[in-house]
């Protein structure tokens, strides 16, 4: 098919736009190459060194493993209540439903500063800073709305009649909703699950202020090796930080396409 010139210049115009966005992050990968002891570019000489002391000193293996690990919990925890909420929203008939809309997605649109500092002050007193419940919560608030949003897409798409025809044959509102809801909505739960992960794996500001000592995180080990010792380990934790979501898209996509498999008729 033949483009006229102005959608050329429409589609050279998104590719530039696209190109000024992921450029500052592709820079960071030839950069955990460098064999010096700075952050260069381009690199004098290529090395895995970085990428070996990232593995092998312990503050870094230790801040990786809680990233996991509460990436994790926050995941399971997220998915299960932004989907619990998703339905509320979208089949209920809840008052002041435009209220809670508004309040499921405060922490999308207030600064992380101010959720930061709104934390730690009712966290302090409850002792949970420096925690891992502490850090499961609290990025547990911020991605809840990534949940709702995604879920609530699908449910609204969603033909309800195979449930009410499930329900008019002798399922239980529970049995319908495990053996119908939940198999047509499961591309929409896959990608708030990652969603929720990515949230909180990469999430920094609130983790500053609730991780403490005990609960350092990869961002926040990122954060203090920029502040006290520039050198190439952190280039080599945001390398594998972009590989990490590189994957996820790549699961996102993949998974899409074996959900939409699984619903064609069978011939």
């Amino acid at each position: 098919m033949r483009l006229s010139l102005a959608d050329a210049i429409l589609a050279g115009f998104a590719g530039l736009v696209c190109v000024f966005l992921v450029l500052p992050s592709l820079i960071v990968v030839p950069m955990s190459f460098n064999g010096d002891n700075l952050l260069r570019f381009p690199p004098h000489s290529l090395s895995v060194t970085w990428y070996a002391d990232y593995f092998a000193l312990p503050e870094w293996r230790s801040a990786t493993w809680n990233s996991f690990t509460i990436a994790i919990a926050v995941t399971v925890l997220a998915t299960t209540l932004g989907t619990l909420a998703a339905l509320g929203l979208v089949r209920g008939r809840i008052p002041l439903r435009n209220l809670y809309i508004f309040l499921m997605f405060a922490p999308m649109i207030v600064p992380p500063i101010v959720s930061a500092v709104s934390m730690y002050g009712v966290f302090a007193k409850l002792k949970l800073v420096g925690t891992f419940p502490g850090m499961v919560l609290a990025h547990t608030v911020l991605a809840l709305p990534f949940v709702v949003i995604n879920v609530a897409a699908v449910l609204q798409r969603m033909d309800w009649s195979i449930e009410r025809a499930a329900r008019s044959l002798g399922a239980s509102a529970l049995s319908a909703f495990l053996h119908v809801t939940l198999p047509m909505i499961r591309p929409g739960l896959v990608v708030a699950a990652i969603f929720a992960f990515i949230t909180s794996f990469d999430e920094v500001v609130v983790a500053l202020y609730i991780s403490g000592s005990q609960s350092v995180t990869l961002p926040v080990q990122m954060w203090s090796g920029l502040r006290f010792e520039i050198n190439p380990i952190v280039a080599s934790a945001s390398t594998l930080l972009l590989g990490l979501s590189v994957l996820s898209l790549i699961a996102i996509s993949l998974l899409m396409r074996l959900g939409t498999g699984s619903r064609r008729p069978a011939p």
